[in-house]
């Protein structure tokens, strides 16, 4: 066994024997049923009008009750809640070392540091890119439930391909998250960032920059339908993107090799 291979092997056991992965996937899996919830509501309007305020907010976040507005809800949904979850993933991933003080026995291994960076990093897509998928499919099975109308195989591609998508422009920007949950040695530094950059990311969108800023790509491109996008988002958005999440990756790459790690 190589030493990547194991040190995959051990960032992969550390994840299924944790309750993390089961608590962000519960977690997630909110966001299909209150879409669910919302498509009851709008397809009874005399029950919706004695709800009051949460009739407003129901057709403010889906419009209609059909499978658009159900798919188009929980791309909104991932685009926010994602950014949120993935960076709570990512936090538990890279600072659990720290605050359980067992980053020395880690590096002690016969491993280099940047492998044990890139094995956290693959551990860290793949278990964002299963837990994107599986609400994808959960929303599949409530949409069915609640018998909503509109539905087609053509929009189940186009919206799996904004759903899945936004999660995968999303987890780059993740190596910021990892940065500073190693820099800071724990989770609260890379918890702050995060309040931070999704409030300047809808800052952004407000001001009618969101498409040069990178945090608010994932957010646009879901949001959005393929024709929308084209309007909402250049090819300059996604250059941005991908130099910001080299520079997140590099430099996390840079502070594991060089950072004094003997704490």
């Amino acid at each position: 066994m190589t030493n990547f291979s194991s040190a995959l092997r051990i960032e992969a056991l550390k994840m299924f024997r944790s309750k993390v992965p089961l608590f962000t996937t519960i977690g997630f899996s909110m966001m299909p049923l209150v879409g669910g919830l919302f498509m009851v509501i709008l397809k009874d309007p005399a029950a919706a009008k004695s709800m009051g305020l949460i009739t407003t907010k129901a057709q403010l976040l889906t419009g209609t009750a059909d499978w658009t507005s159900f798919f188009g809800f929980l791309a909104q949904a991932v685009a926010g809640g994602g950014m949120v979850l993935f960076s709570i993933i990512t936090i538990w991933v890279f600072g659990r070392e720290f605050s359980d003080h067992t980053l020395k026995e880690l590096l002690a291994l016969p491993t280099s540091r940047e492998t044990i960076v890139t094995a956290k990093f693959i551990v860290l897509a793949i278990w964002s890119l299963v837990i994107t998928i599986l609400i994808f499919g959960v929303g599949l099975i409530v949409g069915n439930l609640v018998a909503i109308p509109g539905w087609s195989v053509e929009l189940v591609r186009t919206s799996f391909i904004s759903i899945l998508g936004t999660a995968v422009l999303t987890i780059p920007l993740m190596s910021f998250v990892a940065l500073l949950a190693s820099i800071g040695r724990g989770y609260l530094p890379p918890f702050g960032w995060i309040i931070f950059i999704v409030l300047l990311a809808d800052l952004s969108v407000i001001l009618g920059w969101g498409d040069w800023f990178p945090w608010a790509v994932p957010g646009l491109f879901g949001g959005a339908g393929g024709g929308l996008r084209e309007g909402l988002l250049g090819v300059h958005s996604y250059v941005i993107l991908a130099i910001a999440s080299v520079i997140g990756f590099v430099a996390t790459y840079l502070w594991w090799r060089n950072a004094d790690q003997t704490r």
